[in-house]
């Protein structure tokens, strides 16, 4: 099971996550308590290895806002969290995958006709477009309707609830940012703990 650990400010805590196993780093973009600036971002990629992928979170941000921090951070992926349309997806000229926020009883069809070769399931949206912490009913999901996509799954994973979520959504990717916080910053024991638990559901 590959692991992303999103909401990343601090180089100790980048480090920690690769150390212990993270196939991913998200640093968000957008307005939330974990916003970050890209030339800090460029701070932390600079400590990492190359083969992480390294995931911009944005929302309704410009093409050309989302193409120049990609560049400054050096990011590997964009992570589109906002009311972004197939068509601006499909402008961007790095790999991405768009945020779907699942409501009761949300018919997930439409996703396919976004591109790239995966998409993440959230939560509800909250104060923010995403990481609000909350899960949705895994078992209100039909997998089958996502066949041509890998998911990434998110929406209040921590360690005691990830190896359900993943058994019942069997994603390519789990996504954790405040289940591995303690007093709203990265806590390494937990993101440790988050990793061997949800790689021991491979």
């Amino acid at each position: 099971m590959k692991v992303k650990i999103c909401g990343i400010t601090e180089l100790e805590s980048a480090i920690a996550a690769v150390e212990n196993g993270a196939d991913a780093i998200g640093f968000v973009f957008a307005k939330s308590s974990r916003q970050i600036t890209a030339e800090k971002a460029k701070e932390i990629i600079e400590g990492l290895p190359e083969g992480i992928m390294k995931v911009g979170v944005f929302v309704n941000e410009s093409k050309e806002e989302i193409e120049k921090i990609v560049s400054v951070a050096g990011l590997t992926h964009v992570q589109l969290h906002g009311d972004e349309l197939p068509a601006f997806c499909k402008s961007l000229s790095m790999p991405m995958y768009k945020a779907i926020s699942i409501q009761k009883g949300e018919d997930l069809k439409e996703i396919d006709s976004f591109p790239g070769a995966f998409i993440l399931l959230d939560g509800p949206k909250g104060k923010y477009s995403g990481g609000n912490g909350v899960s949705f009913e895994w078992d209100t999901v039909r997998v089958e309707e996502l066949a041509g996509k890998q998911i990434i799954l998110a929406g209040g994973l921590h360690e005691g609830n990830v190896v359900d979520a993943i058994r019942k959504i069997k994603p390519y990717m789990v996504d954790v940012s405040s289940g591995v916080e303690t007093s709203g910053r990265k806590d390494v024991k937990k993101i440790k703990s988050f990793i061997n638990t949800a790689k021991g559901e491979i």
